[in-house]
């Protein structure tokens, strides 16, 4: 059924080594911002934790979808049953051979693109020519700490809607909704970047992002299939439904800010373009 996905400043969060850049300033206290704690996901594996935000802005369905199995306890013992060194890590499969899924509840509409309109406040790192990719012009930057592409703000006042298409960039840490062929067959199963990924953007929904235990996601046992003993999710919840006096805090760069707007000028003036969002670190401080 579901197969091949086809993929404080002392505490960094980078999908790959930020680039060579001067240094800039601490972040002002009042650039940081603590997510909704119903948007955090807290997976504990045997290879550590892992603290994860959600994107219900970009994949609304999926983020349901999988924050409802979370609550259900669906997740809590499921194997990563399909580890790619360089690629991604696969779970969600109560078969844990990436046959299954849910069963109980319906495949999910694809949401490989978002509509991005001003309410989403966006740091842009400039424009990207066109490719073999994407035929057209297109803006990377920052949404919520998600390094998105997508056509230029510009466009939004041509838009009927005021808005212009994104989506977010397959960058390590990512999650993405692991699917069969026909696009709107995802259920259950997900997966973990290991690292950067550039062919599943925009072609497989991404849904959140790892914030810590990175390290972790990379510690996983790989192989197709991995050989037993599988590593495992034991217990997967929502930041929200974890008792207060064990639940830990969560703080995240807003990418809106002048803080992050400045580490994006440090970035900017050691090299890095549009083509190098994935390696540009969002500051993260985990309590």
């Amino acid at each position: 059924m579901k197969s091949a996905p086809i993929a404080l400043f002392a505490l960094l969060l980078a999908a790959t080594p930020a680039l060579a850049a001067p240094k800039p300033a601490e972040p002002a206290a009042a650039d940081w911002r603590t997510p909704d704690p119903a948007t955090i996901m807290v997976v504990d594996t045997n290879r550590g934790r892992i603290i994860v935000e959600l994107a219900p802005w970009a994949a609304p369905g999926h983020v349901e979808r999988v924050r409802l199995l979370a609550r259900q306890g669906f997740y809590d013992g499921l194997t990563f049953f399909r580890v790619i060194d360089d690629f991604m890590a696969q779970t969600g499969d109560p078969r844990n051979d990436g046959t299954g899924g849910s069963e109980t509840l319906p495949d999910i509409k694809a949401e490989f693109q978002f509509r991005r309109g001003r309410e989403l406040r966006f740091t842009s790192l400039g424009r990207l020519a066109p490719d073999m990719h994407t035929p057209f012009i297109t803006e990377v930057g920052f949404i919520d700490g998600f390094a998105v592409r997508g056509a230029p703000e510009m466009q939004m006042m041509m838009a009927a809607d005021g808005k212009v298409s994104g989506w977010p960039l397959f960058c390590a840490g990512l999650l993405g909704m692991a699917r069969a062929t026909p696009p709107d067959s995802a259920n259950s199963q997900f997966f973990f970047m290991r690292q950067t990924y550039p062919a599943l953007d925009g072609n497989y929904t991404a849904f959140g992002r790892v914030l810590s235990g990175l390290e972790a996601v990379r510690a996983i046992r790989t192989g197709e299939p991995v050989p037993n003993p599988q590593d495992v999710m034991t217990r997967v919840r929502m930041l929200s439904d974890i008792p207060a006096a064990e639940r830990p805090t969560v703080q995240v760069l807003n990418t809106a800010s002048p803080s992050f707007k400045a580490i994006v000028e440090a970035a900017r003036a050691g090299g890095a373009g549009p083509a190098n969002a994935c390696d540009i670190a969002v500051p993260v401080m985990i309590g």
